[in-house]
């Protein structure tokens, strides 16, 4: 299928059956993006936890969900590499990987939790995460932590897990937002 790119499209639009991201919302954040990473600290502070946490509007004509989502990836990995670079200027390296498994071992805490139990349950019908898929890559990570060989950011970036309803399942936020730590954790390790 053609799609009629205006010179400013920066990325590929979404199928007329789909929706994408709203353009102006990707658009302004990657502008304010560039804005932060070229200021390099004069400018409107930006993380890669700001970049990893992004969320737009999905609308019909909007940009193709996989290609921002790739490319916030890569922006991130930029981000990453500068708050480590930073943080070893500031700490030393030593100092730097001693934050590091400081980090890990707190995250390592809560991966050695019982399956079925490492995180509260939901309530009512609210949508939940399946707890046998997200103690599965669990189970993974705190495997990968054991080797010293951390996970790729993108296999727990991108972990889909099945719905469930209540209190049969973990509940959605809690698992994000640890899963959010972990992909940070590996994002600064493996840049």
């Amino acid at each position: 299928m053609m799609h009629n790119h205006r010179v400013t499209d920066t990325f590929p639009h979404a199928s007329r059956m789909a929706k994408g991201y709203d353009v102006e919302q990707v658009e302004a954040f990657l502008a304010r993006a560039r804005a932060a990473y070229e200021d390099a600290g004069r400018g409107p502070a930006m993380t890669s936890w700001h970049v990893r946490t992004v969320g737009f509007d999905l609308v019909r004509g909007g940009y193709d969900v996989e290609a921002v989502d790739a490319a916030l990836d890569r922006i991130e990995d930029a981000f990453a590499r500068r708050e480590k670079q930073r943080g070893e200027e500031r700490a030393g390296s030593s100092g730097w990987q001693s934050q590091l498994r400081t980090q890990e071992q707190s995250l390592r805490a809560q991966l050695a939790r019982p399956d079925g139990q490492r995180f509260p349950r939901g309530s009512g019908l609210e949508l939940t995460y399946d707890p046998d898929q997200v103690d599965e890559l669990c189970r993974r990570i705190e495997e990968s932590f054991g080797m010293g060989r951390p996970l790729p950011p993108d296999s727990v970036r991108l972990a889909v897990f099945k719905s469930r309803r209540g209190s049969r399942g973990y509940r959605e936020a809690a698992v994000d937002a640890f899963l959010d730590r972990v992909v940070e954790l590996l994002v600064v390790a493996t840049v």
